[in-house]
């Protein structure tokens, strides 16, 4: 493939644009979030989740809507609800549709694939979520979780390295702290996903997605789930690299399937689920995201 002017042209404006756009976003919800968590902290989730069943369900499902959590960083707000000694069945709601449902990906989708795709994302996510977890309850696989995962862990005292740490005057600026740091944590990401996602579209002959991923490819949704599920890559990755495999001609179908399960799950998570979860409770969490991922592009693909 020759590489032409034009083609640098797109890939360095497609890069630019994203680059602003994505980065302005990311900053002003990941601030929002901190605003509501200053308010929301992890021990009122915990007793909220704690309590009686029936709406807890569909609480998890919000709370993990409003926690900007991707699939690994969730394991360790996971424990904590296991020694809060938290529902199972709200539990697992928790751990399905935080990395999903989190406020960037939710705004990042929004703002790439516009409000009804947004809608349907939504309402598979959290109604798959909530499914499942009242489901995986009713059946007993609480018995898969290790009895490890419901220690808590001796606290340690502070060293004196501490003493060198100085806190933000006011609520305001240690929330925008935060913010600036999680951006730097994911900038990586974001900027590599940004790249890739560029590149794609200034360079990937058109013809070769539509081959291999286009709405006339039968396979292409269960594909793009199963190639999805090992990858880590973040919201903040993924749904630039989507968008721009849907300029190319790949079915929106397989956009859905590729990013629930890329976002849904990971090796890594799956690693880190060892030391919570038997490898049958494992097992069953794979199969979630499989599932939801083939079944929301089916029907996507179906719908629209």
């Amino acid at each position: 493939m020759t590489i032409t002017n034009e083609m640098l042209a797109e890939t360095v404006d497609m890069f630019v644009f994203l680059a602003v756009e994505l980065t302005i976003l990311f900053l002003a919800i990941s601030y929002l979030v901190g605003v509501l968590q200053e308010y929301i902290p992890p021990s009122k989730i915990q007793s909220i989740l704690s309590g009686k069943k029936g709406k807890g369900y569909f609480v998890a499902g919000l709370l993990g809507a409003i926690t900007p959590f991707c699939s690994c960083s969730t394991i360790p707000f996971l424990k904590g609800l296991l020694r809060a000694k938290a529902g199972f069945g709200t539990m697992m709601v928790f751990l399905f549709a935080s990395p999903l449902l989190n406020p960037i990906i939710i705004g990042l989708f929004a703002v790439t694939f516009g409000l009804d795709v947004t809608v349907f994302y939504f309402v598979i996510a959290m109604g798959v979520s909530i499914i499942a977890g009242y489901t995986l309850e009713k059946l007993g696989f609480e018995k898969y979780i290790k009895a490890e995962a419901y220690l808590t862990p001796q606290s340690k005292a502070c060293s004196s390295g501490c003493a060198g740490i100085v806190a933000p005057v006011n609520k305001w600026g240690r929330i925008w702290q935060g913010t600036w740091s999680d951006f730097k944590s994911v900038l990586p990401y974001l900027i590599g996903g940004i790249a890739l996602g560029s590149m794609i579209y200034g360079f990937m002959p058109t013809e070769f997605v539509a081959s291999v991923a286009s709405e006339n490819n039968p396979f292409a949704v269960p594909i793009a789930a199963v190639i999805g599920i090992p990858l880590y890559i973040r919201a903040e990755a993924v749904i630039p690299l989507s968008a721009a495999l849907a300029a190319k001609g790949m079915g929106l179908g397989a956009v859905m399937a590729l990013i629930i399960g890329s976002a849904g799950a990971s090796l890594t998570e799956v690693i880190l689920l060892k030391s919570i979860f038997k490898n049958q409770m494992i097992l069953a969490f794979l199969a979630v995201i499989l599932t939801m991922a083939i079944g929301a592009g089916y029907l996507y693909s179906y719908i629209f």
